[in-house]
C-alpha cells in the first residue's frame, strides 16, 4: 500500500491542455475515483500516475518518493486497461503469470502467485484455457489477476466495467471492491458512471475540461455539490434559476418563477454563493426528496414549499416511481420508492412538497 500525492500536475498535448493544476492527496489502501464525462482529463491523469505519460507540470510522489520521471516499470503497479489488453496467444495461467515472469521470479513462486491468483477472482478451474474461450466478465478478472499477482503498491483500472453488460457490470463492481477491501492495496479508479464512483469509492474527484470540479465522499458530492455541474453531473436532480427576494433569519425565498417561491435553508449552499437580496443564484433538490402531499408519506412537520402541476410522464421500474411534473412552466422530477406508492398516470394533477432542509443553493 502507498499514499499518493499530486501536486500541480498539468499535461499538454501540443496547444491542447489535457489537464491542468490538478493537486490531490489519496491516502494509504484509499479507493479513489476519478470521475467524468468523456474528454475531462481522467485517463491522462492515471496515464501519468502509471507513468505512460509525463506531466508537463507538477510532481507526484508515492509516499515520500517523487515518481515524476520514474518509468512505468519501476513504480510497481497493477493496471487494467477498458480493453483488457489480454495476450490472446497465452493461456489464462501464462496471461496472469507474465509480469511476475519479466521479473525473474522462480517457477515455483510463480506457480504458487498465479495459483492463489486465480483463487481470488474465483477462476481456480481456468489455467489452462485460452482467452477466446472466456466471457467479458471472465478475461475482466484475468486481467485483475494479472494486476493483482505482482503484490502492487498502487492498483489502477481505467474503466474496467465499460464492456459488460448491465447485470455483469454490478456483480463485477461489488467483486472489485470486495478484492481491494481484503486484500488493502490503494486503488485508483477511472469511470463515467456515478452509480459506479458512488457505490464503490471512498472518496471521488469529479473533473470536467481537464480541471477538479469537487473532490469529496460520495455522500458529500452528492448533498453539496460545489457548483451547478457537479450537481446535474452526479445523478439526477432538479436546477431551478431564481432570485433571492427575501431573507428571515435562517429562511431565504428564493423566487424561481412568478407563482413560486422556493423556501430554502442559509445553511443549504456551496461555498461561493453569496446570500443578499437581489442575488441570482440556482436551488437545486434531488428527485428523492420530493413529498407528495396527501399521501401517508407526507411529513406536514418538514413541509417546504407546495407546488402544484400535471404529470407529464410517469416510469414505474420496479424499485422505484418516477413522474416528470411541470410546475408553472417549470420542469419538476420526482421520485417515490416502495411498491405501494399509488401510480398516477399522465395527465393527473398532484401537489407537491419541496421540503426545506432538501434544497441546496448555488451560485
Amino acid at each position: 500500500m502507498t499514499a499518493v500525492t499530486l501536486k500541480g500536475i498539468s499535461k499538454q498535448f501540443g496547444r491542447v491542455s489535457g489537464v491542468s493544476g490538478v493537486n490531490v492527496e489519496i491516502g494509504s489502501g484509499e479507493f479513489f475515483t476519478l470521475l467524468g464525462p468523456s474528454g475531462c482529463g481522467k485517463t491522462t491523469t492515471l496515464r501519468m500516475i502509471a507513468g505512460f505519460y509525463y506531466p508537463s507540470e507538477g510532481r507526484i510522489l508515492f509516499g515520500e518518493q517523487d515518481v515524476t520521471s520514474l518509468p512505468p516499470n519501476k513504480r510497481n503497479t497493477g493496471m487494467v486497461f477498458q480493453n483488457y489488453a489480454l495476450f490472446p496467444h497465452m493461456t489464462v495461467f501464462e496471461n496472469i503469470a507474465f509480469g511476475l515472469q519479466t521479473r525473474k521470479e522462480p517457477k515455483v513462486i510463480i506457480r504458487d502467485k498465479v495459483e492463489r491468483a486465480l483463487a481470488q477472482v474465483h477462476l481456480e478451474t481456468y489455467g489452462t484455457r485460452r482467452i477466446d474461450q472466456l466471457s467479458g466478465g471472465q478475461q475482466q478478472r484475468v486481467a485483475l489477476a494479472r494486476a493483482l499477482v505482482i503484490q502492487p503498491d498502487l492498483l489502477l483500472l481505467d474503466e474496467p466495467l465499460s464492456n459488460l453488460d448491465a447485470k455483469l457490470r454490478e456483480e463485477t463492481r461489488y467483486e472489485i471492491k470486495r478484492l481491494q477491501l481484503e486484500l488493502g492495496v490503494t486503488t485508483l479508479y477511472v469511470t463515467h458512471d456515478q452509480a459506479e464512483a458512488m457505490s464503490m469509492s471512498d472518496r471521488i474527484m469529479v473533473m470536467n475540461g481537464g480541471t477538479v470540479q469537487q473532490i469529496g465522499t460520495p455522500q458529500e458530492i452528492y448533498n453539496e455539490p460545489v457548483n451547478r455541474f457537479v450537481s446535474t453531473f452526479i445523478g439526477e436532480t432538479n436546477l431551478w434559476e431564481g432570485t433571492v427576494e427575501r431573507i428571515e433569519g435562517d429562511d431565504v425565498y428564493v423566487r424561481v418563477s412568478s407563482a413560486i417561491v422556493l423556501l430554502a435553508s442559509a445553511t443549504r449552499k456551496s461555498p461561493s454563493c453569496q446570500l443578499q437580496v437581489g442575488a441570482k443564484l440556482a436551488a437545486t433538490f434531488r428527485p428523492e426528496s420530493v413529498q407528495e402531499v396527501g399521501t401517508p408519506q407526507y411529513d406536514q412537520a418538514g413541509a417546504g414549499s407546495l407546488v402544484t402541476g400535471f404529470i407529464q410522464v410517469s416510469e414505474f421500474t420496479g424499485i422505484s416511481t418516477q413522474y416528470l411534473t411541470f410546475a408553472d412552466s417549470l420542469p419538476l422530477r420526482a421520485m417515490f420508492v416502495g411498491v405501494n406508492h399509488l401510480l398516477r398516470e399522465r395527465g393527473d394533477k398532484v401537489s407537491f412538497c419541496i421540503p426545506k432542509d432538501s434544497v441546496y443553493l448555488l451560485e
